[in-house]
This record gives structure tokens, sequence and C-alpha cells, in this order.
């Protein structure tokens, strides 16, 4: 959850979400359509998808996987993920190379090549360490002191080097270097997406929503329904045919909706209309809450 979301607004959803799933098994067994409720606001669906369907692995399994290999298997694990677990939770004497990690070899080594292309070389610098006796007997130990080392004291800026107990055989602060390191290549800008939606209410007040496709973003989430999203912006003629039905009085709100995503943002106009009833492809919104937070955000140009 803290992915992609603030320790403040994680901490009561990790209660509920806890309260709701208490454990591998109940997560397993619940309806895609629960967790999706459940992590609803939270942004990066595909996390919550990846999350549901390892549960279903692991609960097939009878249990989890025991070392950085297998739980590279289950859906949404990746490299860090796995060797942090595999050395935490079962004394694998594996390293986990997060950014915090990444840092320490890079400064340590003098590792010039920039990120990401580095990443391999310095995760093969920190898995060096498991060769030492102390750093094997105790890989979550070694694992969780590297964390806390790149944390407090090898931080990204002003690096506390007079306090670091590696600072006699590190190799970016005999060079002056400590503070330039780890050298990151530029950045591509970021993509813009646009999207039109369309928001029909029937004769009762009711807002149609649909289920999005298990894949892609906001996948098996409930949104209000519209155009795919493209590169250039809809013209409304081009919208038009996406719309539940574009015989309608359908009205433009005012302004357009933005939505921040990871390497893109989401640009998404809005239309209105009435209906006396939904179409059969729509379902009444039962809860705001159950849609993804750029969908909120058209409710709010809609004055909902």
């Amino acid at each position: 959850m803290l992915q992609q979301t603030t320790v403040a607004a994680v901490g009561p959803r990790y209660q509920r979400f806890l309260a709701r799933f208490p454990d591998v098994g109940a997560l397993a067994a619940a309806p895609w359509e629960d967790v999706a409720a459940e992590w609803a606001g939270l942004g990066y669906y595909a996390r919550a998808r990846n999350l549901h369907a390892a549960a279903r692995a692991v609960a097939a399994a009878g249990g989890f996987p025991r070392d950085a290999e297998g739980l590279r298997e289950l859906p949404g694990i990746g490299a860090y993920t796995a060797a942090a677990v595999a050395a935490i939770a079962f004394d694998e004497a594996v390293v986990p190379a997060d950014g915090n990690v990444e840092r320490v070899m890079a400064r340590a080594y003098l590792v010039e090549t920039p990120l990401p292309a580095a990443k391999p070389e310095l995760a093969r610098r920190a898995q060096a360490f498991m060769d030492q006796p102390a750093a094997r007997a105790a890989p979550g130990d070694f694992a969780q002191a590297l964390f806390d080392l790149g944390a407090t004291i090898c931080t990204p800026r002003n690096p506390a080097c007079a306090l670091c107990p590696w600072m006699a055989g590190c190799a970016a602060r005999a060079a002056g270097r400590a503070a330039e390191l780890p050298l990151k290549a530029a950045k591509r800008a970021r993509g813009m997406l646009h999207g039109v939606h369309f928001l029909l209410r029937d004769g009762q007040g009711h807002i149609g929503a649909r289920l999005r496709p298990p894949e892609g973003l906001f996948g098996g989430m409930w949104e209000i329904p519209g155009t795919p999203w493209r590169e250039a912006p809809w013209s409304d003629a081009q919208a038009m045919p996406h719309a539940p039905d574009p015989r309608l009085n359908w009205r433009a709100a005012p302004g357009a909706a933005r939505h921040q995503l990871t390497h893109r943002d989401l640009v998404l106009r809005l239309f209105v209309a009435e209906a006396q009833s939904l179409p059969a492809d729509l379902s009444p919104l039962a809860r705001a809450a159950d849609l993804p937070t750029a969908m909120r955000k058209l409710l709010a140009l809609a004055g909902e």
C-alpha cells in the first residue's frame, strides 16, 4: 500500500484491509470485487490484482515459498521483494537491493554507471557480502542493517560520512564524491493520456458505472464509462460514439480532471446526461468510494 500512497493515508486503510482479510486464506477466498472495493482510492491498482492473485497461489500451494526463487514466481513479486522476504522471514543468504542499498554500494565502490543501468552491478556488489560468515549467519539482520545505513547515514543528500562505520573503506568518500553518487540517467518527459467520460443519471438519480477489464489501468475497478485513453485529445465528435447512448442530450461539464500516475498524467473531460433508466451494460453506482480516485475527480466536475 505504501508504494504510491502516503503513510497518513495508508494507516487506517491498512487496518481496515486486515480487519476484512485477516490472513492470506481470507484474502484468497474473497471475490475480486471485495478486494477492489477495499483498494479503491489507493492508486496503482495492479498491486491489488497481484496481491489477490498471489494470495490465491499461496493458498493453493498450502503456504508461502521459502526462498527468493520461489517467491518470485508469485504474481507481483519482483527481485527486491522476493529477496527481502527470503532474507528476513526465512534466513536465506540473499541481499535485497532497494534504493538505500544501491546508494551504499555505489558510494562504497565508486560505481559511476548511472542508474538504472547500474542496478545489476550494485546488486552483485551487495550479494558478495554473503560470502562473509557474519552476514551469512544472520541474513535478515544484515539486510536491515544495510537498509538503515542508507536511510539514516548514507542519505541521498548530505551523507553523514563522519558517523559511518564503513567510512574508512568507502571509495566515494576517499574521492570526495559521496554526495554526487549514485548517478542517475536523465528522466524522460512524462507522458499524457486523454479520455472523455459520460456520467449518466437515471430517473432515480443513480449514476451508471461499469467494471473495467481485468488488465490495464484501473483493471477490475469500477469506472464511469468513456473512451479509451490515448495520447491525442478527443474531439467531441470522436468521443460521442463511446457514450452509453449517443442520442441523449449530453452536456459538457466545465474544465477537466487531472490525475497523476507513476509515469503519465491523465486528462479527463466529462459529459453529463439523464435518462429514465440505465442501459443494460451499466450498473447503479453503490458507493463513490468504490471508484478509483481519477473517477471520483470526475464526480467532482459534475458537482457530485
